[in-house]
């Protein structure tokens, strides 16, 4: 859920010139829930909770990945030979954003999950393809450069 929100939050920081604050202020739990309820998630006081706890955690990821932003930008750079990063769908630049930050800061988080999540994002907000071109950039990154803990 914390990583649903810092798309959301990072798309809307690309695409607006928005700051960190800005966006993390502005960022509204019960439009997120009633998002999600539409979707066909249930929403009840345990959704809210759940939701409420993973706020800080995506303001965390939000900060991180916008504070390190020309590094992650160099590693996809340098994966996605094709491709300009400033053409890319923007969902699926910040879903790849998000992952490289957390492959580079949280080492407690094994490195195929967090491909596995961004995947499963690309698919749930992207395109058709978006699930196989995100997976396919963050393995390539995977294979060129060595990142703090585990794989798996």
């Amino acid at each position: 859920m914390a990583r649903e929100m810092a798309v959301q939050m990072l798309y809307q920081a690309d695409l607006a010139g928005s700051s960190v604050p800005e966006v993390t202020h502005a960022f509204d739990l019960a439009d997120f829930l009633r998002e999600r309820a539409l979707d066909g998630e249930l929403q009840n006081e345990a959704a809210a909770a759940e939701a409420r706890d993973a706020f800080p955690y995506a303001c965390r990821l939000v900060e991180g990945t916008r504070g390190r932003l020309e590094e992650i930008d160099g590693l996809i750079r340098t994966q996605a030979e094709n491709w300009r990063l400033e053409r890319m769908p923007a969902v699926d630049r910040n879903i790849l954003r998000l992952a490289v930050y957390e492959m580079l800061q949280e080492t407690d988080v094994p490195k195929l999950v967090i491909v596995d999540e961004a995947v499963e994002l690309a698919k749930r907000f992207g395109s058709e393809q978006s699930g196989r071109f995100v997976n396919g950039l963050l393995d390539g990154v995977l294979r060129r450069h060595s990142f703090p803990g585990s794989l798996k």
